[in-house]
């Protein structure tokens, strides 16, 4: 038996444009596998692929190719086991704002069914520093407290697998270092997007870099390092008339040769 706990396989998802003979290949041939109790990140930039991803993992999308496993599961063929052992956040989407950060919280666990919720909302909102925010409406949170309560939500459902999606995305240095602290005390298997490096770098074992659909290399953290400081050689072609190429679309200081 394998002791990867999430695998990709060639994983595809290819896009067809409505009214035109234009398809995307929004993932090409993934093939990933992350250890129980990993912290695995997926970094790009954004249309790289990693929501997409994401949405497959979790049963929300299907794959035109290949095929996934999350805790041996098929991600299609046994959809309703794989979803069940995973929890997943997409930002602050996921949140009612003209609900108070309590509604939001309560109507979550009566979705699921998560006993003693009374108990557990009071322990994590109080981690979370959101105890004095409970009872307002979300509308009125900050993106800081959102992306909190959005995070508070996940982690109530008491899964081991966490798909997180761009989880510190426009937050202050004070946030981001916050939800980063909160993560690594999490004993869970952890999917995380982002296209921050330093985020990365501080909370995963390991990233997968992603780009136009596919993975370019993935790497352990202390390895991005040596990966940055490659020697790298440029090539650049112009034509004959380099100094005014130069000067008019790099913005160079006009020169000639004698």
């Amino acid at each position: 038996m394998s002791s990867n706990i999430i695998e990709t396989f060639d994983l595809t998802k290819i896009y067809n444009l409505k009214g035109k003979d234009t398809t995307i290949n929004a993932l090409d041939h993934v093939n990933i596998s992350i250890k129980e109790g990993e912290t695995f990140g997926l970094l790009g930039p954004n249309g790289a692929g990693k929501t997409t991803l994401i949405s497959i993992l979790t049963t929300l999308k299907s794959p035109t190719s290949g095929y996934a496993t999350v805790d041996g599961y098929d991600v299609v063929e046994n959809a309703r086991k794989a979803k069940s052992k995973v929890s997943l956040m997409l930002e602050s989407d996921m949140l009612y704002y003209r609900l108070t950060g309590y509604d939001n919280l309560k109507f979550f666990c009566k979705i699921y069914n998560i006993r003693n919720y009374e108990e557990k909302i009071s322990k994590i909102v109080r981690e979370f520093g959101l105890k004095e925010w409970l009872y307002e409406y979300v509308e009125n949170y900050s993106s800081g407290m959102k992306m909190k309560l959005a995070l508070c939500r996940t982690l109530l459902l008491e899964r081991d697998i966490l798909f997180l999606d761009e989880p510190t995305l426009g937050l202050d240095v004070k946030s981001v270092e916050f939800i980063i602290n909160i993560l690594k005390k999490q004993k869970k298997t952890i999917l995380i997007t982002s296209h921050d490096m330093s985020v990365v770098e501080k909370l995963c074992d390991r990233v997968a870099f992603i780009n136009n659909g596919k993975v370019l290399e993935i790497l352990k953290t202390s390895e991005i390092d040596n990966l940055l400081k490659r020697d790298i050689e440029i090539y650049i072609e112009v034509d004959k008339d380099y100094e005014k190429v130069l000067t008019l679309e790099l913005g160079a200081k006009e020169y000639t040769n004698k």
